[in-house]
């Protein structure tokens, strides 16, 4: 093999939205003599050396590449276009050999070009989709893929498919009535199974690589091409393009073997500014009429909440919970409206999940629940004077286990704000649990299930029957415990926000606020955040014994003064 082939004869792959009867390909083959393979190398010498000899040898090359190009041929083939060969102008010319309407329909074609003598190809020819070029004989001629001695069963099937649909019979189905998923396939059943019945369109483009007095013989004849084109627009060929690299060799079988050389070019026009301006408007017409029937199809009269109320829709997961001490975790919990929040008549604010196996997964034992729950809440402000920021739902949860005799125990509670912006949240929630110190409690705990419990669960955070200035938890013991990963997708639906008037306005009102999620939400979690701060002092502060409090107070009065 000489210097510059291109040895990459796999398939490419291309995406046109145009038309592929648009699809041009220029192919130039080329036979490969002792007398050009010198010429190539003196050219080769000429372009290395500039010196003395240099006008000499650079004559020789061109009278020896004048001399072998009398075996070569170029031809611009479109998409399905066919070409004669010479066997098929010697077969179609005879009336009687034709048989059906397509070789009727050649027989006509050859005759007219005979007469006019205006056939511009020796060697290169195409089988279009319509033409019976079975696949063994593709198989046998290529030159560009090795040729197995005994096609694959796949191979086979899709070749039915394949002539099947060129038939135009229907595709047989064998699709089960019953059993639709099978467990334990057979190896008979793979290979039934493992075909693709994709409509695809086929074109060969054939040279004929005979000395130049035999043309016409089948056993001359190659695959140079070949190229596939499905409804999808893609467009496979193989071999690619050569795109300025070395030409594709072609070894011809026989006692004689021969060389050639094979070129192949995308020979498409180029779309001008117009046409290409007029397709794009085309395209955007038809998006915008597709646009405008899937308008029509959903229709325009959406449910919309009334003036002056905020639709909140919560759809979220409780996606997993780790780090707790037992196995078989559940997880209960329901959510909590504030003043002037309110849900829908008959509307289940509260779950439960399933039992779930923990696993380990790195150090932590983890339980994958992945279960999903949904809310639609309304908030609607009563008095439009009062300019203080509104509160958010709750979401109040425990996390349960199961023993092997059904009995339960808590292992952690917890509470979830729900953000006040909306779109996509992932927040995990850490928990804790009432403790009770003793061997006989963690006895009770482990054979009875027996634990404390809350007696109202929003003692988590500040419950809601609270009206005093500061919530002590003074001698409260709690044990922390793991944590519980929700993702929350948060849809805030009002008036406020699509009325182009309204949003002209100043925004007076609490709901209009609502507009600003961004500084809202972020204002309402550092009031949250220093409201924690400030329940923990208090908490610290109560749990400090009376004579340390005495002296920092002493202490301080002493600073002042």
């Amino acid at each position: 093999m000489g210097d510059g082939w291109c040895t990459d004869t796999g398939e490419s792959f291309y995406r046109s939205r145009d038309a592929v009867k648009n699809f041009r390909i220029r192919v130039h083959v080329q036979r490969v003599t002792s007398t050009a393979a010198l010429s190539q190398h003196l050219h080769q010498q000429v372009l290395s050396q500039q010196e003395r000899g240099v006008i000499e040898l650079d004559t020789f090359s061109t009278q020896t590449q004048a001399a072998s190009t009398t075996d070569a041929e170029e031809l611009v083939v479109g998409w399905q276009e066919k070409v004669f060969s010479q066997y098929e102008v010697d077969l179609y010319q005879t009336e009687s050999n034709c048989q059906t309407p397509l070789e009727r329909q050649y027989h006509t074609e050859i005759m007219a070009m005979e007469r006019s003598k205006r056939r511009q190809n020796q060697r290169i020819f195409t089988y279009t989709d319509f033409d019976r070029f079975s696949k063994w004989e593709e198989q046998a001629q290529s030159m560009l893929i090795p040729a197995q001695p005994t096609p694959t069963f796949l191979a086979e099937r899709m070749a039915n498919v394949r002539h099947r649909r060129q038939e135009r019979r229907p595709v047989e189905s064998n699709v089960p009535k019953s059993r639709l998923i099978t467990w334990e396939p057979s190896e008979e059943f793979i290979k039934n199974s493992h075909i693709i019945n994709t409509p695809v369109q086929t074109m060969y483009i054939m040279g004929d690589l005979g000395p130049s007095g035999k043309l016409g013989l089948k056993e001359n004849e190659y695959v140079l091409c070949t190229i596939k084109a499905d409804s999808n627009g893609v467009i496979t060929i193989k071999p690619d393009f050569n795109n300025n690299r070395g030409a594709y060799r072609l070894e011809t079988q026989g006692e004689k073997k021969e060389v050639w050389k094979l070129y192949l070019e995308n020979a498409s026009s180029h779309i001008h500014a117009e046409e290409k301006e007029r397709e794009q408007r085309m395209y955007r017409d038809l998006y915008t009429r597709h646009k405008d029937y899937l308008s029509s199809l959903v229709g325009q009269d959406f449910e919309m909440p009334p003036l002056g109320i905020l639709r909140l829709i919560v759809n979220g997961e409780i996606v997993s919970a780790q780090g707790y001490e037992y196995d078989n975790l559940y997880v209960h919990f329901f959510l909590d409206l504030p003043n002037n929040w309110s849900s829908v008549p008959f509307h289940c604010l509260s779950g439960v999940t399933q039992t779930c196996r923990t696993h380990s997964v790195g150090k932590e034992d983890v339980a994958l629940f992945s279960y999903p729950f949904s809310f639609e809440t309304f908030f609607h402000k009563e008095s439009e004077s009062d300019g203080s920021l509104p509160q958010w739902p709750v979401l109040y949860f425990k996390v349960l286990s199961l023993d092997f005799w059904q009995r339960y125990r808590t292992e952690g509670y917890g509470f979830l704000v729900i953000p006040s912006t909306p779109g996509y949240h992932k927040m995990t929630c850490h928990t804790w649990r009432p403790f009770q110190s003793g061997t006989v409690a963690e006895l009770r705990r482990f054979f009875i299930g027996g634990a404390p419990e809350l007696e109202d669960i929003s003692y988590v955070r500040v419950p809601g029957t609270f009206k005093g200035e500061r919530l002590s938890r003074f001698g409260f013991r709690t044990q922390t415990t793991g944590s519980v990963t929700f993702t929350l997708n948060c849809i805030q639906h009002a008036r406020a926000f699509i009325d182009a008037n309204t949003l002209k306005k100043r925004r007076q009102t609490v709901l209009d606020q609502l507009g600003g999620h961004s500084q809202q939400g972020s204002v309402y979690n550092v009031l949250e955040a220093f409201q924690r701060a400030r329940m923990r002092m208090q908490e610290a502060r109560e749990t400090l014994p009376r004579d340390l409090i005495n002296t920092s107070a002493q202490l301080n009065s002493e600073s002042s003064a």
